[in-house]
């Protein structure tokens, strides 16, 4: 058999209406096109968006360092030369404290004097003096020989300011006074020696013998009560009042060279411990201690702890 007869029961294909037989069927474009989402088209991206997308958080922080970096160039602009300068070179402003000059020593024992007479008496020496001084005193600078034997002693000499007294002058003549024998290192109870400007700003001394003026008396020793006439003793310092040292008192006689051996040794005996003595009886010889300023009270004058 070599073929199947076609099937004479199957009517033949009918062409459709109105169109060739020989048209090929063609898909319908628009409706699948309509399926298709749309891209938006967009424009280009304009600078600053671009500038953004490209350094991110950097594009923020340009601006602020721009502007902060902007202040501080008018800051700079606007600051004088001489403020700049007054801010580098201006030191911290000391406090009141720190600028206030360090206090006197304050006595450890009661401050000895030679209390003034109810009425000062009027004294005219062979010498004038300066009756109120600068208030400030300057070491007598330089040293002495030891004088005398026995335990050592060392002082410092002070000459007010302003008051026309030779410092070097008033030194030897105390160094003379303490190196007598008849003075307190007498026999080798106690030596002496003057030291100067170093040895008193480190300490290294055991007194003190200022020459003060009669005006600032009040100033060396406070609250002492002198009046302006006698000398004392107050802290670590024999003060000699000038007024004393240039006329000495009535009742010397006019012998100011005895008196100044006595108020140096008196004051300096104050300063070694010693406290006021009376006259042992009328025609003796007053001891060095014994107020001579004030009164020989029937002694007869002495400057000297061993005469």
């Amino acid at each position: 058999m070599e073929g199947r007869p076609a099937d004479s029961r199957l009517p033949p294909p009918r062409p459709s209406a109105g169109r060739s037989p020989s048209r090929p069927l063609v898909a319908r474009t628009e409706v699948l096109d309509e399926r298709r989402p749309r891209t938006q088209v967009r424009g280009r991206p304009g600078r600053v968006r671009r500038f953004v997308h490209r350094y991110g958080w950097r594009a923020y922080a340009v601006p602020l360092l721009t502007i902060a970096t902007l202040v501080a160039l008018i800051d700079v602009a606007l600051t004088t030369p001489s403020d700049a300068g007054t801010t580098a070179t201006q030191a911290p402003v000391p406090s009141p404290e720190a600028l206030a000059t360090p206090p006197e020593p304050q006595p450890t024992a009661p401050a000895e004097l030679d209390a003034g007479p109810s009425e000062v008496p009027v004294v005219t020496g062979a010498e004038t003096y300066v009756e109120k001084g600068a208030g400030t005193v300057s070491v007598v600078d330089g040293s002495s020989p030891v004088l005398g034997t026995g335990p050592l002693h060392r002082f410092v000499v002070e000459v007010e300011d302003g008051i026309g007294v030779a410092g070097a002058a008033f030194a030897e003549a105390v160094e003379t006074t303490l190196g007598d024998p008849r003075s307190w290192g007498n026999g080798g109870k106690m030596s002496f020696q003057r030291v100067g400007a170093a040895e008193s700003a480190a300490g290294q001394y055991e007194f003190k013998v200022t020459l003060v003026s009669p005006g600032n008396m009040e100033t060396y020793c406070p609250g002492v009560g002198t009046g302006g006439y006698t000398s004392c003793r107050y802290g670590d310092r024999a003060v000699i009042n000038l007024a004393r040292w240039a006329t000495a008192v009535p009742h010397y006689d006019g012998d100011i060279a005895t008196y100044r051996l006595y108020v140096v040794n008196h004051e300096v005996g104050h300063a070694l411990g010693n406290g006021h003595r009376d006259c042992p009886g009328a025609g003796q010889l007053a001891p060095v201690m014994q107020q001579q300023t004030l009164g020989l009270h029937g002694c007869v004058k002495n400057a000297w702890p061993y005469p």
